[in-house]
């Protein structure tokens, strides 16, 4: 089912939490913190739409990473479910995209249901005061066509590390349902 996310609940605190990557290192919220800001992306390796992204969503997370913003996917889906999204299958799709941050098994839901995460992909950006500045898409590229696209969340983080504030305009992410028990 296509879902588009809330708009941005700019100042919203981000809730604290720990979750282990595919490795089992733990990682906590204030470890991923950057001294600029967070972005944290709720994805899965099923979906098609994390699946049109994830190339660009790399890249622009290099950039958000080199100015000082911390990155972390999580998977929230019931892999039980979807086996496509298991933790060997995060594991193969991370290697696959060359993803360059950690990407966080959410077990038993719990950090997708308290961020109120409504689909894949669905983008949280935070300033490093830990309150929501973004809630938008990655870009205006339409599936299939991203040669030509204007990068709106790491045009927004930019933001975000420079002023600690984000932009007024945002347009909601679309994408798949999050897959819950």
């Amino acid at each position: 089912m296509l879902l588009d996310t809330p708009i941005c609940d700019f100042g919203w605190k981000a809730p604290t939490f720990s979750l282990s990557d595919l490795d089992g290192t733990s990682y906590a919220l204030d470890q991923l913190m950057g001294k600029n800001g967070l972005l944290v992306v709720f994805m899965c390796n099923h979906c098609p739409y994390v699946k049109a992204i994830i190339d660009r969503l790399v890249s622009d997370a290099a950039v958000l990473q080199e100015n000082g913003i911390g990155v972390v996917g999580i998977m929230s889906n019931d892999y039980r479910y979807v086996t496509d999204d298991s933790p060997e299958n995060m594991k193969r799709f991370s290697i696959r995209h060359g993803i360059n941050f950690p990407y966080l098994v959410d077990e038993d839901q719990s950090v997708g249901r308290t961020y109120g995460a409504v689909c894949t992909p669905d983008f949280f950006g935070f300033n490093n005061k830990y309150k929501l500045q973004y809630r938008g898409r990655l870009d205006d590229a339409k599936m299939g066509n991203a040669a030509i696209r204007t990068p709106e969340l790491l045009e927004a983080m930019l933001q975000v590390a420079k002023t600690g504030s984000g932009p007024e305009k945002q347009t909601p992410s679309i994408g798949c349902s999050i897959k819950w028990s």
